[in-house]
């Protein structure tokens, strides 16, 4: 891929959470910072129970990196505990939904792209203990 200089992509960037594109969706919070760049995508998301839809990416692999918290990731309907500095991989197709209070760093390679993301379903909540 080449890098465009006349975007800025051949230089280091820094992009603080100030410039980032703000959403909530299915119960996550997410920051999107906007890389410029084709090959390489970057989210901050912060979830108090859980992202309550599952869905797959037709092209780019999903890479959570849990910052903070535990829960459960359900890829392809498996159950994948996971806890602060765990590392989930999930290639392009595997099925995406997760529980649990986290804050986690997101890459996707490559970079997102609203047309590439397919909805399976929503999600339930889960039974809260009483």
């Amino acid at each position: 891929m080449a890098l465009r200089p006349e975007l800025g992509l051949d230089k280091n960037m820094k992009i603080s959470k100030e410039e980032t594109f703000f959403k909530e969706k299915h119960g996550i919070k997410l920051w999107v910072y906007d890389t410029r760049r084709d090959d390489v995508g970057f989210v901050y998301v912060e979830c108090e129970e859980g992202h309550f839809q599952e869905f797959y990416d037709k092209v780019s692999t999903f890479v959570y990196h849990i910052i903070e918290g535990e829960g459960t990731f359900y890829l392809n309907g498996e159950a994948t505990p996971a806890k602060a500095g765990d590392l989930i991989v999930a290639p392009p197709l595997t099925k995406i939904y997760y529980f649990g209070k986290l804050k986690i760093s997101l890459v996707t390679v490559p970079a997102w792209r609203p047309e590439n993301e397919v909805h399976v379903r929503y999600i339930e909540k889960p039974n809260s203990k009483s």
